[in-house]
């Protein structure tokens, strides 16, 4: 039986039409929504730069880098003086902000890093930011972990991404040889953009510009050199990057042991 498209419409058929055009834009809308904020850059750059308070800190801060209209409206919010021009909070100004409510805390693979005795921590960029508690609770003292040396890797494209924790950074090892521990860290720092490349000439930041490196790591040769330095040992190795860096570790991981030593891996979500 054939129905003309007049006669469906004078049966209701334009409601029907109406409903699923109304259903079609807010799935639209849903989805749009849900891809913005679960995987968009804007919702990492907020919920992945976290700190983790500690036994002797019950604050924590927040690392907000602007990208687009969603971090620049919550930047004018917090800041609606300066603007997000605006690189750090004044915390020491005496000044009234919003009330914010935060959910947490949330467990993440970074915490399993005090389970090892050796641990290799590998950040691409913005990545960095899971790995920052592990470094303050270092800083805070490491009498009651289990871990006895970290090799710590950190990748930029831009020398000036080193400047986000290159104080705390500083700061882990100037500890680390007032307690005659300089083996405890092994810190590189890893510049891939090697156009008009500069150095840290900074008086304090001495300690990293003697490790900073330029172009991007052999992963084969660091896991020979952990392998043969840590003989018969669990490697705890932990990534927050790219998924080209995450899968050759991952590789790594699972390929031949290394002079009796095995490298367990374990993933930070990367968007």
């Amino acid at each position: 039986m054939v129905v003309s498209v007049r006669s469906w419409v004078a049966n209701e058929g334009g409601k029907h039409l109406v409903l699923v055009l109304w259903l079609g834009a807010n799935t639209w809308l849903f989805l749009r929504t849900f891809l913005l904020y679960s995987t968009g850059q804007q919702y990492y750059y907020l919920y992945k730069m976290l700190g983790c308070p500690t036994e002797n800190k019950e604050t924590f801060g927040i690392h907000l880098r602007v990208v687009g209209d969603w971090t620049e409206r919550f930047t004018e919010l917090l800041l609606p003086e300066q603007g997000i021009a605006s690189e750090i909070l004044p915390m020491v100004q005496q000044r009234r902000y919003p009330k914010l409510y935060v959910d947490g805390p949330f467990g993440s693979p970074s915490e399993e890093v005090f389970n090892y005795e050796v641990s290799l921590c590998v950040a691409g960029g913005i990545g960095v930011t899971p790995f920052a508690c592990v470094l303050h609770a270092l800083l805070n003292g490491w009498v009651g972990f289990r871990l006895r040396r970290l090799y710590f890797v950190w990748v930029c494209r831009e020398l000036k991404s080193f400047y986000w924790f290159a104080e705390l950074l500083c700061a882990l090892h100037h500890k680390l040889w007032q307690e005659n521990r300089p083996d405890y860290l092994n810190l590189r720092l890893y510049v891939s953009q090697t156009d008009k490349l500069q150095s840290m000439s900074e008086e304090k930041y001495r300690p990293l510009s003697s490790r900073l490196l330029v172009g991007r790591p052999r992963w084969k040769l660091l896991f020979d050199e952990i392998g043969k330095t840590n003989k018969h040992n669990r490697v705890g190795v932990f990534c927050c990057g790219p998924k080209s860096i995450s899968r050759t570790l991952h590789r790594l991981c699972n390929s031949a042991r290394y002079s009796g030593t095995t490298f367990e891996f374990n993933k930070e979500s990367f968007s």
